[in-house]
C-alpha cells in the first residue's frame, strides 16, 4: 500500500469511526437484544435466546395496526407529494421574474417546527364544543355535515395524517426539484421547439429524464421518512396513538420502551429489525427500478 492510500483511509478514519460507533455498532446490538427472550434492563438479564420477541410483536395487535398505519402513509404520501411538488416546480420555473419569492414561500413550512403545524392542523379540523373547525364549517357551506376529523371514524383520521404528511414533506421536494429543472440545459429546449415538439412529449422525453435523478432521490427518501413517521401522529392525536388507532411503527418501538407499555427494549428491538428490513427491501426494489428509469 503506497502513501497516497495511507492517506486516503487516514482521512476516512474519522468516518468510518463515527459510523461503527453511532450506527454499526447499535445496529447489532438491537439485533443481538431482538432474540434475548424476557430481557431485564434493569439486571440486564434475560432467560433464553429466541424468536419469541419476533413471535409476540407479529401477533400483538398494536403492531399490525401500526404496520396498516405505516404502509398505508407510504402509498399515498410519498407518490402524491412527489407529484404536486414536481407540478409547483414546473409552474415555479415558467415564473422566472418572481420564482425565488415563491420558492422562499414554499419552503417555509419546511423549516416551521413540525409540532407546530401539527397544532395548526389539529386547530384547523377539531371538533370542540364552540365550533367544528374551519374545515368542517367549509364542508357545510357546500351543503355537507361535519366531519370529527381527529376523534372520528378511521378513515378521517388517515385522511388527515396523510394530508399533513403532504404538507410537511413538500417544500423540500419543491426546493430540489426547482433546482433540478433549472439545471436542465435551455439548448434542448430550443431544439424541441425547432422541431415543433408538444409540450407533453417536451416534458417526457427531455425534463422528466433529465431530471430523473433528483425524483428518484426523492422516491428514496420519502419512502424511509415515511416509513420513520411518528411526531407527525403525535402532533395531530396525542400521545396515546394506540388508543386513537393511529400509532406508527416508530411509535410502536418508542412505546415498548418508553411509553405506557414501556420496559420492553427485546420486543422494541425486534420491531426495529422488522422496520430495517422493511425499508432494506423497498430500497432495493427500487434501485433495481432506477436501472432502467433514472438516467444519470
Amino acid at each position: 500500500m503506497d502513501n497516497k492510500n495511507y492517506k486516503a483511509w487516514l482521512y476516512l478514519l474519522p468516518a468510518i469511526i463515527f459510523l461503527g460507533v453511532f450506527m454499526v455498532y447499535p445496529l447489532i446490538d438491537v439485533f443481538i437484544y431482538s432474540f434475548e427472550e424476557g430481557y431485564n434492563s434493569a439486571s440486564q438479564t434475560f432467560f433464553g435466546v429466541g424468536t419469541y420477541n419476533y413471535s409476540y410483536i407479529l401477533h400483538d395487535p398494536y403492531f399490525l395496526q401500526a404496520v396498516k398505519n405505516t404502509f398505508i402513509l407510504v402509498l399515498f404520501t410519498v407518490p402524491i407529494s412527489t407529484g404536486i411538488a414536481l407540478l409547483i416546480s414546473l409552474g415555479l420555473s415558467s415564473i422566472k421574474p418572481l420564482r425565488n419569492l415563491f420558492q422562499t414561500v414554499y419552503f417555509l413550512p419546511y423549516v416551521t417546527n413540525t409540532l407546530a403545524v401539527g397544532l395548526v392542523f389539529m386547530i384547523l379540523f377539531k371538533k370542540t364544543p364552540y365550533t367544528d373547525g374551519l374545515v368542517n364549517l367549509i364542508i357545510n357551506f357546500f351543503g355537507m355535515s361535519s366531519v370529527n376529523f381527529i376523534d372520528g371514524p378511521y378513515a378521517a383520521k388517515m385522511f388527515v395524517l396523510c394530508f399533513y404528511t403532504v404538507w410537511v414533506v413538500m417544500p423540500f421536494k419543491i426546493l430540489i426539484l426547482t433546482s433540478a429543472l433549472a439545471s436542465v440545459k435551455q439548448d434542448y429546449y430550443n431544439a424541441a421547439k425547432v422541431d415543433g415538439t408538444s409540450r407533453l412529449r417536451t416534458f417526457t422525453r427531455i425534463t422528466l429524464p433529465m431530471i430523473s435523478p433528483m425524483v428518484f432521490y426523492l422516491i428514496i427518501t420519502g419512502f424511509i421518512g415515511a416509513f420513520k413517521a411518528y411526531s407527525d401522529a403525535v402532533a395531530l392525536f396525542g400521545t396515546d396513538l394506540n388508543a386513537a388507532e393511529m400509532n406508527t411503527i416508530v411509535g410502536y418501538i418508542y412505546d415498548m420502551l418508553y411509553g405506557n407499555s414501556g420496559g420492553f427494549p427485546s420486543y422494541a428491538s425486534a420491531a426495529a429489525i422488522v422496520l430495517f428490513a422493511i425499508v432494506l427491501t423497498i430500497t432495493c426494489i427500487n434501485l433495481l427500478v432506477s436501472k432502467k428509469h433514472v438516467h444519470y
